[in-house]
């Protein structure tokens, strides 16, 4: 592959495996790594391990699966939901904030791609990447995304939702000569979050006319289920025991065919002297079929909104259970298709929308309700102001930002925002479905206090001072999110990125409590 000195890439940042594409003169090449075995692999481990306290990512940590000296975490996408860039992760006994992990774990993937993958450069080489985040991912995940993106030296040129980045290369590889506008279903089931958008298509420009997704719901989760069948009792299994479990019933699952009848799940490489244990495949499509009900409910309430689909577009390694096929299948019939780059359509999606020469545009939503709680009557009741509606429209990557403004007379002296994000308002405006609570931000909005540095230390009261405050909320292509806070009448303000940055949340110890890595139990080594 011939490759100009400035490098533009597609980097899907999966859950259990990050897949590469490049941009090389209208082509969008997977990109292959070298693994430590010498083989040659479409996808890079997102690992990370501990060994005699020295932390490791990738492949490097790819290695160390066998190694009883070492902790070895999978997963890692899953814990970025509800946790900020200071949140403590302790790895074998080794703690540190999440957002070095990230942005080492995002090194590691940059040197991988020049040393040791077929993408030729050099160190220092500027890698111009186009980033995909889950269509229900919220502000805070898609900061921590850019921000170790960015750490790890690369040049973040955007991020864009999955679903669609797939449906981009749907466009281009299916509708290449298509002008008639019909609606595709973008089904993205993936190793640890399900998304699907219904896509308005018309030759090369899309517009999302509205999305869906599970944030807690992938192959993570078909591996979790079949290693409870075949171990029920895992409370006595060690770190990498577990790890071990949950590897070797993935690489099971994954070797599963439509008309396979068992699963030999070994347990000796779990601990030495288990015995294997076989499950008959109706078992375990039986113990799963209600996970991908789930999905599928979620496709038909964004079907019930065209009469014209084309297609459903079948993408993400958790989509490869035949079990997924089977049910769409029953529902949609031929509508359903599966892409040739289960693994690689958003990735290929990506470096498509990376490549300025492409000519493919693309307006995406907000999948979410963002707003903030507000006083009410006179303090008597509080109510949610939703600053950026679900299905809002995002600016287009490279324009200017989305901005929504407030502007009120300050009756405290001090200003508490207290934000979230939600799926759904329920009849009376208040949010309902998945919540996510966001770190608060106090903002002085008496000038006697502009100078204080710990505002947490002084009461919130009542102070009709007269001051003019202006909010100035600004949402880029990516959906990430940011506001302005400024006293007029006394000409100061301070900006803020919006997200949950964390400072006080309990640490992530994967395996041992912590949030799960993998079929709603943690998997690490």
């Amino acid at each position: 592959m011939g490759y100009p000195e400035r490098m533009r890439l597609g980097i899907d940042f999966g859950t259990t495996r990050v897949v590469v594409a490049a941009c090389d003169r209208g082509n969008y090449p997977v990109v292959t790594f070298e693994g430590p075995d010498g083989g040659a692999y479409d996808w890079f481990p997102p690992l990370a391990a501990v060994i005699a306290g020295r932390r490791v990512y990738g492949w490097q940590a790819w290695s160390l699966q066998e190694d009883p000296r070492a902790t070895v975490v999978r997963s890692l996408k899953r814990i970025l939901a509800d946790a900020g860039p200071q949140t403590p992760v302790t790895i074998g006994g080794l703690e540190m904030p999440l957002a070095t992990l990230l942005a080492e774990l995002a090194g590691a993937l940059r040197t991988a791609l020049t040393e040791a993958s077929n993408l030729p450069g050099k160190r220092g080489e500027l890698l111009e990447v186009m980033l995909g985040v889950p269509a229900g991912a919220n502000s805070n995940q898609r900061f921590l995304t850019v921000d170790a993106f960015a750490a790890a030296g690369f040049s973040v040129l955007g991020l864009l939702n999955e679903p669609s980045a797939a449906s981009i290369e749907y466009g281009h590889s299916h509708r290449a000569t298509a002008k008639v506008k019909e609606h595709v279903l973008i089904y993205d089931l993936g190793g640890g979050t399900f998304d699907a958008s219904l896509v308005e298509m018309d030759d090369r420009s899309h517009a999302v006319v509205a999305s869906e997704g599970i944030p807690m719901l992938g192959g993570d989760d078909f591996d979790g289920v079949l290693a409870e069948l075949v171990m029920p009792d895992q409370e006595e299994l060690s770190q990498g025991e577990m790890f071990r479990l949950v590897e070797e019933c993935r690489m099971r699952k994954e070797g599963l065919a439509p008309n396979s009848k068992k699963l030999v799940v070994d347990l000796d490489v779990v601990r030495p002297g288990l015995a294997s244990v076989t499950v008959p495949v109706s078992d375990f499509y039986d113990r799963c079929q209600g996970l991908v009900e789930e999905t599928v409910h979620a496709v038909a309430d964004l079907t019930s909104r065209t009469q014209s689909l084309e297609a459903i577009y079948v993408t993400g390694g958790g989509s490869e259970l035949p079990l997924v096929a089977r049910l769409l299948r029953e529902t949609y019939g031929r509508k359903v298709k599966r892409s040739p780059y289960t693994r690689a359509a958003t990735a290929i999606g990506l470096a498509i929308q990376a490549d300025q020469s492409s000519g493919y545009q693309l307006r995406d939503r907000f999948s979410r309700y963002f707003g903030v709680w507000r006083e009410g009557d006179s303090g008597r009741l509080m109510r949610f102001d939703p600053l950026f509606a679900k299905g809002t429209e995002l600016p287009r990557v490279g324009g200017p930002p989305l901005e929504r403004q407030r502007t009120y007379t300050a009756v405290h002296n001090i200003g508490h925002f207290r934000y979230l994000e939600c799926s759904l308002l329920n009849e009376w405006g208040q949010p309902d479905g998945a919540i996510t609570v966001w770190d608060e931000i106090l903002f002085p909005l008496a000038p006697a206090l502009r100078e204080v540095a710990d505002l947490a230390a002084i009461p919130v009261g009542h102070a009709h001072l007269g001051q003019q405050i202006v909010e100035t909320y600004r949402c880029g292509a990516g959906g990430e999110l940011e506001v302005e806070i400024a006293n007029r009448s006394a000409g100061y303000l301070r900006r803020y990125r919006l997200g949950r940055w964390g400072a006080g949340s309990p640490p992530i110890v994967p395996g041992k409590g912590g949030r799960p890595a993998a079929g709603r139990r943690a998997a690490a080594r």
